[in-house]
């Protein structure tokens, strides 16, 4: 998280907004924060402003690509995880009725974190704590978070 203040809000507007944000988590693991802010835009440029569809049709040579753009953070396992995760998204969206449905389908916190786990790639607790403040989920408050996840 940005050095003393929460990351800003937003409402997601469709299915590409949550891609984006569980994107973004996903790129922030193990890596500053200053550094994927700095290659946001052309990250968002080179995912196609991260449509969601266009991003869960990537093939092993889009992949490629992006292993070889000096714009965006060339680590294959992560760019992978945004494809899977994309497909992943639009999976649940459609068997849960809404994404947001699956997100509120856990019961608590903590079943969502195992859910989350579970179904998605290059999410562990931080990033999926971030993911759910950041889209305007219900989260624990970040003290709790700390004293729970941060072992």
């Amino acid at each position: 998280m940005p050095e003393g203040r929460p990351p800003e809000q937003i409402t997601p507007q469709s299915l590409n907004d949550y891609l984006e944000i569980m994107s973004k988590s996903v790129f922030q693991s193990g890596m500053s924060w200053k550094v994927v802010d700095a290659k946001w835009p052309s990250t968002k440029e080179a995912f196609h402003n991260f449509d969601i569809e266009t991003v869960a049709n990537f093939h092993e040579k889009n992949l490629d690509d992006l292993t070889n753009d000096k714009r965006v953070i060339r680590h294959y396992r992560k760019l992978s995880a945004v494809v899977s995760n994309a497909k992943k998204i639009i999976e649940l969206d459609k068997e849960y009725g809404s994404f947001q449905k699956y997100l509120r389908s856990h019961g608590d916190f903590d079943a969502t974190i195992k859910a989350i786990r579970k179904d998605f790639k290059y999410m562990g607790p931080s990033g999926i704590y971030i993911f759910l403040y950041v889209i305007g989920e219900d989260v624990i408050p970040h003290e709790e978070y700390e004293n729970l996840y941060k072992k």
